[in-house]
């Protein structure tokens, strides 16, 4: 097993099970992955196909033009919560040093414009609901998120373009009280995908 302060466990111990999903390299050598413990030892596609089977019917999308680094902090995020997919609009390269390697588990699905996104999800019967505070957006506190959408976030700084706002159903505002105008995007993704959950999972109404 791993030492004090050391992550994940060390070579399997005793006989080695007979269990398909299991990584003969990982149970010889140690699995050091950021992973759960119910994952541990797991190959990477079998891990993949048990959250597959879990998935949750939400999508994140978000904005891609200026490579901002939060974008793979997003994509950690969406993991976590178990989100059907991510959308990168725009530039197909992103910066993945914030995802930690979780973007091996996540379905990432590149869209050049925001035309084509919007497309997805017409054709998937997705609304597509930004997250920005501007005048006019709605509460995310009391908005009745459907189980099913794409939850759409911007750069950090400047938010959701112009066309951005054209293809959203609805624009959701996160309720702050201090000084600054806006959060950080990945906080601000953190804290709807949460909302999402509360809602669905839990049965609660944010």
């Amino acid at each position: 097993m791993a030492g004090p302060n050391e992550v994940g466990v060390g070579p399997w111990q005793g006989d080695r099970p007979d269990d398909p999903r299991l990584d003969p390299e990982l149970l010889a050598s140690g699995d050091r992955r950021n992973v759960v413990d119910k994952y541990r030892y797991w190959t990477l596609e079998a891990i993949v196909a048990d959250l597959d089977r879990q998935r949750n019917p939400f999508h994140v999308a978000i904005e891609n033009w200026q490579h901002d680094l939060n974008i793979g902090s997003v994509v950690r995020t969406a993991n976590a919560f178990l989100a059907a997919e991510v959308h990168i609009v725009g530039n197909r390269r992103w910066n993945r040093r914030g995802a930690m390697v979780t973007d091996r588990y996540q379905h990432v699905r590149h869209h050049p414009r925001l035309d084509d996104l919007a497309a997805y999800a017409a054709g998937h019967g997705l609304p597509v609901i930004g997250i920005d505070n501007l005048p006019g957006s709605l509460p995310l506190e009391t908005y009745e998120l459907p189980a099913a959408c794409i939850l759409l976030f911007g750069q950090e700084g400047p938010g959701l373009t112009e066309d951005a706002h054209a293809i959203c159903t609805d624009v959701l505002s996160i309720a702050q009280f201090g000084s600054t105008r806006s959060i950080n995007a990945s906080a601000a993704a953190a804290i709807a995908l949460h909302a999402w959950i509360r809602r669905h999972t839990f049965g609660q109404k944010p």
